[in-house]
């Protein structure tokens, strides 16, 4: 079973180059895993049941694998036997080619042809091949570890991972924790970055929390983040020795660090938690499950704000050891249902043993795939797996092209630090930062953006003479206040001339509204770093509604912000309301500004005073109403003026004798008023004293 299922998403690789629908990659998948299950294909469950998931059903035999590609992180070696000096030279430029492409990490499967076939090794063979495949990891200061070996028709097939060791760059990858309230989220790090199990009653995650309140209530209210160390083996820094080391130590000692960044579940907290996953820029997003409280709304929420930003997404399914077996199996039922609704398309694998998680690990990239993990955090069940796959995650290879862009640092905290000055701390999403460097830092209260020089800078509490795309550091500066500093600001190259922005166009899908959306909505804008409240001041439409797609024109309400052409936003009034991308920045002489759109009394007036009416819209046709110039407004009043006169002169004297006796009867019925409400104003407090007294004798009766 194992076998098949590894054959079909070795596939899904090709596949996806080829932008095949995702349905029909699950049928592929999946279908194919009904096959080797049952001897017969069912009509009923033609896509797999999520609760079998990958099994061994023949044992752990190699399969035919797709073609070797002279791109990525993997290579195929039949056999390292005995090889000469020159062919060891080539060996190790090789290795370093594939190092490069995985970002420090490479996978090696020995006893494999080019073309995919499993040939397999003798023992012997077996033996001499990973000599040869240590030398050659040596040379390039990196270590070897098998991850695991399977049967072919002559010999055996090894999985070998090789990474590189501690150097001034440790490998980071960064996970966001996300899911509904009380899901484990804050015990499940607890468990993994300390190596010691929770009592049931939520022990392991009081060393997690940040604020008191939030080890009153059990409910995390704000990004705190956590590293899972590992070594050039594979083996866990955190807790290897007799104590939990520090995060310095961690960092000295590790090859790969995983960044946890935890965020909140609860539906109050959902600012913070869009914020930690548009501004802390993760590369996956683990979502965790409570297996006795099913898929809420909250994790559908956070689902959906996953899959708007593109973040490759796992599955935690926790507490199974308190959950009944057919809760558990309504909940995994659940889960299968909302991957392959249509919003979603993802293929649901459920992990049970290291094959399975290699397989996952290896094709995760793809975002075809979601695999699903069952865990306990009291008696340790599923976590040595989830461990395992954490160990094998991939790094994303798009930061080494933003590696090679100009500087663009997006900061997500400030803070002050004594005898060190002012340090905002944040993740760089490209380019480089060097100590002494002189960056662009903006925008503020003016829009504007001006010259700061990097004092120092550390990572993970660990001092670094630089640091690189994909990373997060805290920053010291020269010569800036905290004052001037804000969440939400950014530092640039020079080169890039930043300009911030106050109106911007996007195009944007509504992915759910209880009634209409229209000209001067207001909502909550998240893109990047940057989230405010923003006014909708233009749409190619008159209205939008649930699925609708529009082009519209937000604008800012209290200041600018750096936005990029092509960035991914999210809006939202409460939940999520939509996602979107910025299309275009609006010049400031461009600006629609906080004109009121038109309503149809002030369109038909307009219309009958000859005025161009402008439709509520960002349409090519629309036109900007132009006001009457007070010129020609002054010279129809001087037109007017004689014939105004001449009219009123007859009126004069009735209007006076009229007006003096109405003035007289008013007055007199004010008065009349005046007195009635001086009356109850009287009685009302007469009263109240008399209420006051009576309590007061009342006590005094008491007391004696």
């Amino acid at each position: 079973m194992t076998t098949s299922i590894e054959a079909t998403l070795k596939d899904l690789t090709i596949h996806n180059e080829k932008h095949l629908p995702a349905t029909v990659l699950a049928h592929e998948v999946m279908g194919t895993a009904l096959v080797r299950n049952h001897s017969s294909e069912s009509s009923g469950e033609d896509e797999g049941d999520l609760s079998k998931g990958i099994q061994n059903g023949d044992g752990p035999d190699a399969v035919q694998l797709p073609q070797e590609i002279e791109e990525g992180n993997i290579e195929y070696k039949l056999k390292l036997v005995d090889p000469t000096p020159d062919r060891i030279e080539h060996l190790v430029s090789q290795m370093k080619w594939r190092l490069t492409e995985g970002g420090g990490e490479a996978i090696y499967e020995i006893g494999v042809e080019d073309d995919g076939n499993p040939t397999g090794l003798t023992d012997e063979e077996m033996t001499k091949s990973m000599q040869t495949l240590e030398v050659m990891a040596k040379q390039l200061s990196a270590d070897i570890s098998v991850l695991r070996t399977r049967d072919a028709p002559c010999g055996k097939v090894a999985e070998v991972l090789v990474r590189r060791y501690m150097t001034e760059q440790f490998v980071e990858v960064r996970v966001a924790v996300v899911g509904n309230v009380d899901s484990g989220k804050s015990t499940m790090l607890g468990v993994l970055t300390r190596g010691q199990l929770d009592n049931g009653r939520g022990l392991a995650r009081t060393n997690i929390f940040v604020h008191k309140h939030e080890i009153e209530s059990g409910r995390t209210s704000s990004i705190s983040q956590e590293i899972l160390g590992f070594d050039s083996k594979g083996s866990i820094v955190n807790y290897a020795g007799m104590r939990t080391l520090s995060t310095n130590e961690i960092c000295e000692a590790s090859a790969k660090i995983v960044n946890f960044i935890d965020l909140a579940g609860h539906e109050k907290y959902l600012r913070t938690t869009v914020f930690g996953l548009t501004g802390h820029s993760p590369d996956f997003a683990m979502l965790m499950i409570g297996a006795n409280m099913g898929v809420s709304g909250m994790t559908k929420e956070h689902l959906g704000i996953v899959l708007a930003l593109r973040v490759p997404v796992f599955l935690v399914v926790t507490k199974i050891d308190m959950c009944p077996e057919n809760i558990l199996k309504e909940t995994m039922q659940q889960i299968k249902k909302v991957l392959k609704s249509p919003g979603c398309k993802k293929i649901p694998i459920l992990v049970r043993n290291d094959d399975d998680v290699i397989v996952s690990a290896r094709n995760f990239t793809s975002e075809r795939i979601a695999p699903v993990f069952t865990v306990s955090n009291v008696t340790g069940q599923g976590i040595d797996l989830l461990r395992k796959f954490l160990n094998l995650l991939p790094v994303r290879t798009e930061w080494e092209e933003a590696g090679k862009k100009p500087t663009e640092f997006h900061i997500d905290s400030t803070f002050s630090v004594p005898g060190v000055g002012t340090v905002v701390s944040g993740t760089l999403v490209a380019g480089n930062i060097t100590v002494n460097q002189t960056l662009m830092l903006g925008p503020d209260e003016f829009g504007a953006f001006n010259p700061a020089v990097v004092k120092s800078i550390q990572t993970k509490r660990l001092p670094v003479r630089s640091v690189k795309a994909g990373q997060s550091a805290a920053i010291a500066l020269k010569k800036i206040k905290r004052s001037s500093l804000r969440k939400g600001m950014v530092m640039v190259d020079a080169s890039l001339k930043p300009q911030s922005c106050r109106e911007f166009e996007a195009e944007v899908l509504v992915l759910y509204h209880s009634t209409t959306i229209s000209a001067n909505y207001q909502a909550v804008v998240h893109c990047g770093v940057a989230q405010q409240t923003a006014k909708l001041v233009g749409l190619n439409k008159d209205y939008m509604r649930t699925g609708d797609k529009a082009k519209v024109q937000f604008r800012f309400m209290y200041w600018n912000e750096y936005v990029k052409e092509g960035a991914r936003l999210i809006f939202r009034e409460g939940r999520t309301k939509g996602i979107g991308r910025v299309t275009r920045i609006i010049k400031p002489e461009e600006e629609i500004g906080d004109v009121p759109m038109l309503g149809k009394r002030a369109r038909k007036k307009m219309e009958r005073n000859g005025i161009t009416v402008p439709i509520n819209g960002l349409s090519s046709e629309a036109e900007v109403a132009q006001p009457v110039p007070q010129v020609a407004q002054k010279e129809e009043k001087k037109v007017a003026a004689p014939h105004k006169e001449a009219h009123k002169e007859p009126h004069k004297e009735v209007h006076k004798d009229h007006g003096k006796e109405n003035g007289k009867d008013h007055k007199k019925d004010h008065g009349k008023k005046e007195e009635k409400e001086n009356k109850k104003e009287k009685e009302k407090r007469e009263h109240v004293q008399q209420h006051k007294k009576d309590l007061t004798r009342k006590a005094l009766n008491k007391k004696i």
